[in-house]
């Protein structure tokens, strides 16, 4: 290999990272949809730390918000499920909490996967 082809390889492995790190920001939500009863309850941005109280038929949903990231931090449903998937933070995921009829919804300017590659 000569000088040459090295500067190559360089550059060509320079486009192929700016590449992927300027195309690879899809994932990313811009804010939380929050719904009771089928019905949109709020629509959050994901900025700043708040904390949303949601009445259901059960009792109230304790909803965390976090910069880049949302979580059901209680429910009073009895299995918990929506609680235990944790923190969401790419665009697209969701939280349902079914027996109290509460769901957390991450949207963004494109989400991971839509309803066909899912």
């Amino acid at each position: 290999m000569r000088g040459g082809d090295v500067l190559v390889l360089v550059a060509a492995l320079g486009v192929c990272v700016g590449s992927a790190l300027s195309l690879w920001q899809g994932g990313r939500p811009d804010k939380a949809v929050i719904k009771a009863g089928g019905r949109t309850f709020a629509e959050v941005a994901l900025s700043a730390p708040a904390l949303i109280e949601v009445p259901g038929p059960l009792g109230t949903t304790r909803i965390e918000i976090q910069p880049g990231r949302a979580r059901v931090a209680s429910d009073p449903g009895p299995r918990q499920y929506c609680v235990r998937q944790g923190w969401l933070s790419s665009a697209g995921a969701v939280a349902i909490c079914a027996p109290n009829q509460v769901s957390l919804a991450l949207s963004g300017r494109r989400a991971d996967y839509d309803s066909l590659a899912y």
